[in-house]
This record gives C-alpha cells, structure tokens and sequence, in this order.
C-alpha cells in the first residue's frame, strides 16, 4: 500500500483517540448531571445513535451514492451491533457499577483481545515484535491511568460485574475490528457508517423515547447540552468516519493499538484543569504508549512474512 495512505490512517486513528479521550472526561460530567436529574444513563448512548445517523444521512446526500444488497445491509446491521450498539451499551453499563479507574485499566485490553483474536481468524502472526508492542503501549497506558489517581466511581458497587461489562465491550469491538475488516475496504466510510448507526438506532433507541421525553432542556445548563452536541458530532460522527480511514489501511492490532492515545488526552485535560501534577512517571508512560504504538507498526503481517517465504 502507499506511504501517503498508510501515513493517513495512522493520522486518522490518532485525531480520533485523542478526541476520545477528551470525550472521557467530559461524558463523566454529563452522566453526572444525568445521574443527579434521574436521568438513564442510556439516553447518553441514544444520543450519539440518533445524532449521528442524523449527520451520515444527511451526508450521504453531498456524496456518490451506493447500491447496496439485501446481504450488504445484514452485514451492516451485525457490523452495527458489535462496533456501536453493543459496544456502548456494554461500556456505560458498565462504568455505572464499577469505578472509572478500572474500567480504563479494562480498555486497555482492547489491543490485546484484538491481536489474538486476528491471529485466530485472519491468521495475522503474533510476533515477538507485535506482543513487545502491545506490551509497552499497555504498561505506559496503566501508568498513566494509576498515576491520576481518580477512584470515584460514577454510582454502583459491583466492581466485578461492571469490569465484565466492560471487557465484553472491548470484545465487542475487537469483533468489529477483525470480522468486518475486508468487509469495510469495499465501502466509504459515509454509507458503512450510515446504515451501521441507522440499524443500531432502530435498535437500541426506541426503549429511551420516554426517558427523552421526560427531559427538561429548559433547566438544562449550556455547558451539559454543549458537551451532548461534542459527544455526538466531534466524539460520534467525526470519529467514526476518522475509524473507516484508519481501518482501510492498517491492521486490526495496529488499529486497536491507538486505544492507548486515550489516557494520554484525559491526562493532558486533567492537567489542564488542574486536576492533575505532570511528573516524571507521566513522561515515562507518555513514552511507552507511543514506543508501543511504534513497535506495533513495526511487526510483520502474515502478507509481508508470505512475500519474504516466497522470495526465498
């Protein structure tokens, strides 16, 4: 593949992380408000549903259009079950039980679950190369998470069943990852993602009409409706189209690799608001999450190791 475009995906997937991780701290302070106006916390997710198959759609009418079989769009509704669905309702259920720090310990398992599960399906290679990789990029990303030292839990007292939760979210996106992997390079990024939300909107929505019903937009402060309005456009629709740049041009382990960026950014915001000292052990983790990444990019695919069996 080309330089230039394999360069674009890693730019895509690191403008995306980033923006995740700053979605982190500000979707703990909306499901704040939430909580205290009893609020589901679900509504939260329909949002990012709802907005952002608003958004593609509409988009989709600037573009070329696609035509799509009735076996392309089932293919896009389980694409849409794993990837946005399951892997969000999963998520925020389980933050509600368990504590932000450990469902952040929880994500960083997302390269891991990923490597293995394309070494048993698309039969990607695990190399010494791409284990150092993950590795490193996960010891930085818990050091980072460890050292901000945040403990409160967003309500719930069932830690393990909230890090189960977690964790089959992260499987639920490997899934997507792996799976649908060549199935994603035949399509733009703006027609996957458009029936990928409609499917998980029909879904999943539906059951949140009432609890969006009972909301008081009146007595809702700006800065929580501004934090919806990032959550959905900047941290939902804007990611998810950077997510199909970075997935038509590098492996499903390298992808997931990026997972790493995100404590990065919520550091970086927390040090912002002066809710966290930069130290030395902040540096050192810094480095290792990019060192990891590097190290990730630097591993054989089983294409490269097949070309060099064959030159031979």
């Amino acid at each position: 593949m080309n330089d230039n475009k394999v360069w674009r995906g890693h730019v895509a997937m690191l403008v995306a992380n980033m923006i995740w991780g700053l979605m982190s701290p500000v979707s703990k302070d909306t499901l704040n408000y939430f909580i205290a106006h009893d609020i589901s916390r679900f509504v939260l997710p329909s949002f990012r549903m709802l907005g952002a198959t608003i958004a593609f759609w509409i988009l989709s009418l600037f573009v070329p259009h696609e035509h799509t079989t009735l076996s392309d769009k089932k293919k896009f509704f389980l694409a849409g079950m794993f990837s946005i669905a399951c892997n969000q309702c999963l998520f925020i259920v389980g933050v509600s039980y368990t504590s932000p720090v450990d469902a952040s310990v929880v994500t960083t398992m997302l390269p891991i679950v990923t490597m293995i599960m394309a070494a048993i399906v698309l039969k990607e290679p695990i190399t010494h190369l791409k284990v150092l990789g993950v590795i490193t990029g996960m010891v930085g990303a818990l050091l980072l998470v460890f050292s901000n030292g945040h403990t409160t839990a967003i309500g719930g007292d069932r830690p393990i069943l909230g890090d189960a939760l977690c964790f089959l979210a992260q499987i639920s996106f490997s899934c997507y990852l792996v799976f649908f992997r060549d199935f994603i390079k035949r399509w733009s990024g703006v027609t996957l993602m458009k029936w990928m939300f409609l499917f998980s909107t029909i879904v999943f929505v539906p059951w949140q009409i009432p609890s969006i019903l009972a909301i008081d937009w009146a007595e809702m402060p700006l800065q929580v409706i501004l934090e919806i309005c990032y959550t959905v456009f900047v941290a939902t629709f804007f990611t998810f189209l950077l997510i199909t740049v970075g997935q038509k041009r590098l492996r499903p382990t390298v992808v997931s690799s990026y997972n790493y960026v995100q404590p990065i950014m919520s550091t970086v915001v927390s040090l912002w608001w002066g809710q966290a000292v930069f130290g030395p052990v902040k540096g050192i983790a810094v480095a290792l999450v990019f060192l990891g990444v590097y190290i990730v990019t630097q591993s054989k695919s089983r294409q490269q190791m097949l070309q060099e069996q064959n030159a031979k």
